[in-house]
């Protein structure tokens, strides 16, 4: 623990070709001891695509972590950090996936080049009436907490979006789409999908839910409610602290509901 009793979280994440850097069981082996050597806890997809991962532990520790990570992995980690006072993840988890975040469809990650808005610009993209705001996260995670006017497309896992998108969506007629998740990851892939479609503006929360409710001050915030958070916390307020809010996940995750309609 850190002289202030508290456990850092940080989230991370990389779409790289990470065969390039070695192999994935390799990579799983050294995370699985750097875990264990320094005390932290949590979880670490792997996939020929990138990574993705979520840990705790003291700042030492932490500071330790993102030093060994980025040696194994070659790269600058890029991660966002909050704090609480019990470690929110219990266990050591390292996984090799097919995607780091599944989506099941083939996606040119490098269309999403200039998508990507600042969380200090973001009020002014989704304040323009001609913008469509998509929350790309599911039906538990927006009647959490959202962005004021967002859509929910009433998804219970990522794989379902492209569906809503088939069904409720015309690159004709919505011609200015902003999208947002949790962390970013969900948008990094999805906002190049979109393009793939044909969909001729397509911009996305660059650090997603988690970096606006850090960078923006909250007079200024255009986010209603908590955000959800994939560990024992299950929800942030907008200072990144454990919040009240209840959670709706296991009442809903699974629930089938017919989808949002946006209008043609």
């Amino acid at each position: 623990m850190s002289e202030s009793g508290q456990v850092q979280i940080i989230t991370f994440y990389e779409f790289k070709k990470l065969e390039v850097v070695a192999p994935l069981e390799d990579l799983k082996t050294c995370f699985r001891e750097i875990f264990i050597e320094l005390g932290v806890r949590g979880t670490i997809i792997l996939a020929a695509e990138g990574y993705n991962g979520m840990v705790c532990g003291s700042m030492d520790a932490i500071t330790g972590f993102i030093s060994r990570a980025e040696t194994i992995l070659q790269t600058t980690l890029v991660f966002k950090s909050s704090f609480h006072d019990t470690a929110p993840f219990r266990k050591i988890d390292v996984k090799i996936k097919p995607e780091i975040v599944t989506l099941k469809k083939e996606v040119d990650i490098s269309l999403g080049l200039g998508t990507h808005v600042k969380p200090t610009d973001w009020n002014k993209v989704i304040s323009d009436p001609e913008t469509l705001l998509l929350d790309t996260r599911n039906d538990y995670e927006y009647k959490t907490g959202t962005f004021r006017g967002a859509i929910n497309p009433n998804t219970a896992k990522f794989s379902e979006l492209p569906d809503f998108v088939a069904e409720n969506l015309d690159p004709e007629k919505h011609k200015r789409v902003a999208m947002f998740c949790t962390g970013g990851i969900r948008c990094e892939k999805f906002a190049p999908f979109m393009k793939q479609l044909g969909f001729e503006e397509v911009y996305q929360l660059e650090g997603g839910i988690l970096k606006y409710l850090e960078e923006v001050p909250k007079a200024e915030m255009l986010w209603e409610g908590e955000c959800f958070v994939f560990d024992e916390r299950t929800t942030v307020d907008d200072k990144l602290s454990k919040g009240a809010g209840p959670d709706y996940s296991q009442r809903h995750a699974n629930a089938k509901k017919p989808p949002y309609k946006v209008a043609k």
